[in-house]
């Protein structure tokens, strides 16, 4: 996989892996509908891995996603990691079976035109169909197929803690925000410990701070309650007035010691290039970083990961 000298900031090692991915990654939900066109689409993923981006995160629940990043990309396959997300959506197969798992990764592989994935996360699975073990041994079984390269879980809370405790899981991806902190430190610590990667997803909290209103959608309305809560714009102002709220956020998450990859999405490439060059400021202040961490912790015990 070839990396552009415009890379963000560095390429970092993704958990025992093998596979390096830029500290941040391009989540292509925002393709997932025909509010973007093929040229709209095709021409945002060319400029993303353009930029030296090289992880596009994706999910068979994301609509055209998938299709789109196969049409437009499969001729620059080389010079990017592909993960997506499964465990659903199999037409006249049960979701959370070992048959789904095994025919979403060919599906998958299918229309995204590709012959393997590198990252394949179980997509938010409950914890006690994980603890059946099914859907692990299918995801394995892929893995040993030579159809995926690591297999892996998203979603938060008691199972994500029991996927970090499974062996045969080489990645995680969860929630990871100044306003979703569930994973910090001690998840992050146990990842790190055992060599899995961790990609963190929704860095931005839906940049509430950008809504005059509570949102009406669940995650963005509890990010929003937290986020008065802590009174973090009162934070921001008084140790950082100068910094715009959506770079305190990637920068919070971006360089978490365990996190190997934060992942925005976008329709506008003008958004995604912003969002780059903060990851690429490097960390925090250190007075700034431990204030956002210190906010939320009186808070941790009652504020669980949103998925």
């Amino acid at each position: 996989m070839n990396a552009s000298a415009n890379a963000p900031s560095l390429l970092r090692p993704f958990g025992r892996s093998g596979l390096q991915l830029s500290a941040l990654g391009f989540g292509a939900m925002h393709l997932n509908d025909e509010r973007s066109s093929e040229a709209e689409a095709g021409a945002l993923l060319h400029a993303v891995l353009d930029l030296g981006v090289t992880l596009i995160d994706t999910a068979r629940s994301y609509g055209l996603s998938e299709e789109r990043i196969g049409r437009h990309l499969a001729h620059r396959r080389s010079e990017f990691l592909l993960s997506t997300k499964l465990g659903y959506g199999v037409e006249g197969v049960p979701d959370w079976t070992y048959d789904c798992i095994v025919q979403g990764v060919e599906r998958a592989l299918r229309v995204m035109r590709t012959e393997v994935i590198d990252i394949a996360h179980l997509h938010s699975c409950p914890l006690e169909t994980l603890e059946r073990g099914e859907v692990i041994r299918a995801l394995d079984d892929c893995r040993r197929a030579g159809k995926i390269r690591v297999a892996a879980y998203s979603g938060e809370n008691a199972a994500l803690d029991f996927a970090l405790a499974e062996p045969l899981f080489g990645a995680v991806q969860a929630s990871v925000s100044v306003c979703d902190q569930a994973c910090v430190p001690d998840r992050l610590a146990r990842a790190a410990e055992r060599g899995v990667g961790v990609i963190a997803k929704r860095p931005l909290a839906g940049a509430i701070w950008r809504h005059a209103h509570r949102p009406e959608d669940f995650a963005e309305g509890q990010y929003w309650d937290r986020w008065q809560a802590m009174d973090l714009e009162a934070l921001r102002q008084d140790l950082a007035p100068d910094m715009p709220p959506d770079e305190m956020a990637l920068r919070f998450a971006a360089w978490l010691p365990g996190v190997g990859c934060v992942i925005a999405g976008t329709r506008r490439l003008e958004n995604f290039k912003r969002n780059l060059a903060a990851v690429a400021k490097g960390p925090l202040p250190q007075v700034l970083q431990q204030a956002l961490l210190e906010r939320f912790a009186p808070h941790a015990a009652q504020w669980p990961g949103l998925i």
